[in-house]
């Protein structure tokens, strides 16, 4: 079996946390109402850029333990690891 090109896999994973990030802090982070009167918008960065490191490690975890060559478990690992890394920075966040 080939091997997927490595940019198309970085970008893969690299969109995948950010997707997962985004979620993360529509769904489990503060209201839109208590962003506007806390002014502060770095939330939605933050939850980006923790869903992009946690499935950049996600995806690096999969690679070590050999679980598979192929984009489709890349991408599962990755979506793993995104969502480990939000759910983690989201209960050590409150």
């Amino acid at each position: 079996m080939r091997a997927p090109d490595p940019v198309i896999t970085f970008i893969v994973v690299l969109v995948i946390g950010l997707a997962a990030g985004f979620l993360f802090d529509r769904l489990a982070g503060p209201s839109w109402l208590a962003r506007q009167f806390s002014g502060s918008t770095r939330g939605i960065i933050t939850s980006a850029l923790v869903g992009i490191a946690g499935a950049l490690i996600g995806y690096h975890i999969a690679v070590l333990l050999a679980v598979g060559g192929g984009i489709v478990t890349s991408a599962i690992a990755a979506a793993l690891g995104a969502v480990v890394g939000t759910s983690g920075f989201g209960t050590k966040r409150t």
